[in-house]
């Protein structure tokens, strides 16, 4: 489920039943977060009595990890990781046990991520033995949110479960991969005992997104969240975003999971650059625009420079709200220009070097769709842009940029996993992807499983 800090998504319940035991707990989750260095603490969970007792979790805007417990007004629990976690483009599985009967300290509240034990810590507040822990026997239960009221959670979370009586470690939630020893991935936690107040939110149902599945029917209340945000990027199939740390990311923002990219007015201007960068196979995007005014969408090669603008640097080219390609300083004429609510369409064969740009399934140059499934060149945008700007040298960045300072440039990638409404749908021919155009055959969406296997 994706939320957005800008539009207070939250899940809220209340919790009214005495729990199955109040020393001890489980709450496991898998995030990835829209990382930005500025603003506010973002809240994975809070349960909250009142304003003095209390239990939160959240990602500081340093990227730091903390779990706080008050219980009338003094701090019992202060957990904080010294290890940052800033990857905007990684998935993590989080994992606090809690069992305040334990005779040492340190057991009473044990935080794992990706199935360890983090251990080396900011601060490490411990409660006392055998005090109540709010996870369960607090009242009013937030996700996503410090109490559905402010500090909202940017980004991406999956597989909600709260244990409720029982202090489980992270295997009964995940397990390494035998192949790849340090991959940690989910497992089915459907047999879990969950207790009275326990949950599971699985976030399948589109028209429920709160419901809870643990058979407890512990439901939340959904806050501004609709169906447009459940999300097939997981920690099973992670898709590429914009990426808010990249060096030239400047004065734009970014939301909705880091799809959505905003400059505004005269002094706004930035880069976001894909998170994923193939260096093979064949790729397909779409980018909806709803500014036009100062619109460029670009590809820059594994030998880019710092320069703030993508049309003057040798590595990359940008087609821009004009309709054609920026090099290096020079325009050449490719597609009619583009408007807002447009959908430009991106086919990227890197086995070929070679790429178009379509508007709304019209593609540059009168292409083909059988020209661009077979690799020929005659009408491509490579061919356009001739050898100023290869496209065989690295690692490939997708962008959208402002470097004008003139204008406003917003829209919404589509990598695979679009934040805006599809009236058709179309996925690749591995089952991903959800686009407003079928992709050309051969081509697929930008996620891990298929750069697993193509890239």
């Amino acid at each position: 489920l994706r939320f957005d800090d800008g539009s207070s998504d939250a899940l809220t319940r209340t919790q009214s039943s005495s729990p199955t035991n109040d020393n001890k707990g489980t709450i496991s989750f898998w995030f990835k977060s829209s990382f930005i260095l500025s603003g506010n603490n973002q809240y994975f969970f809070t349960v909250f009595t009142d304003a003095n007792t209390r239990i939160q979790m959240f990602l500081k805007t340093t990227g730091s990890l903390r779990l706080i417990q008050k219980v009338s007004a003094s701090t019992t629990v202060a957990i904080e990781t010294n290890r940052l976690f800033r990857d905007s483009s990684a998935w993590y599985h989080c994992c606090v046990a809690i069992d305040t009967t334990q005779s040492t300290s340190s057991d009473r509240v044990k935080l794992y991520i990706n199935g360890v034990q983090e251990t080396s810590l900011a601060s490490s507040t411990y409660p006392t033995q055998n005090e109540n822990t709010q996870l369960t026997k607090g009242t009013d239960v937030s996700i996503g949110g410090y109490n559905n009221t402010n500090d909202f959670f940017n980004g991406y979370l999956a597989e909600v479960v709260l244990i409720d009586g029982q202090q489980l470690d992270p295997t009964s939630f995940g397990e390494f991969d035998s192949s790849s020893p340090n991959i940690w991935k989910p497992i089915d936690v459907s047999g879990l005992t969950f207790g009275t107040n326990g949950f599971y939110l699985d976030f399948e149902n589109s028209g429920s997104l709160g419901a809870d599945v643990s058979g407890n029917s512990n439901n939340f209340t959904v806050n501004n969240l609709t169906s447009i945000d459940q999300s097939t990027d997981t920690c099973t199939n992670n898709f590429a975003t914009l990426n808010p740390l990249y060096h030239f990311s400047g004065g734009a923002s970014f939301s909705e999971g880091n799809l959505k990219f905003t400059t505004s007015g005269n002094s706004s201007v930035g880069r976001g650059m894909s998170t994923i960068r193939p260096e093979n196979g064949k790729w397909y995007v779409e980018c909806k625009i709803i500014d036009v005014t100062r619109f460029s969408f670009g590809l820059m090669n594994g030998n880019e420079t710092h320069s703030s603008q993508g049309g003057n640097d040798t590595n990359s080219v940008i087609f821009g709200y004009d309709g054609g390609f920026f090099m290096t300083g020079g325009f050449t004429g490719y597609l009619s220009a583009p408007s807002n609510n447009d959908i430009v369409q991106l086919a990227l064969d890197l086995d070929n070097d070679l790429f178009w740009i379509g508007i709304n399934d019209t593609w540059g140059n009168s292409a083909t769709r059988t020209e661009i499934e077979n690799g020929t060149a005659t009408n491509s945008g490579s061919t356009d842009i001739g050898s100023q700007v290869p496209i065989n040298t690295g690692a490939i960045g997708i962008f959208v940029e402002d470097n004008s300072g003139t204008g406003n440039n917003v829209c919404e990638m589509n990598f695979g996993n679009p934040t805006f409404s599809i009236s058709s749908g179309n996925s690749d021919a591995n089952g991903f992807g959800n686009f407003e155009y079928a992709p050309p055959s051969g081509y697929y969406s930008l996620c891990t499983k298929n750069l697993a296997e193509f890239g």
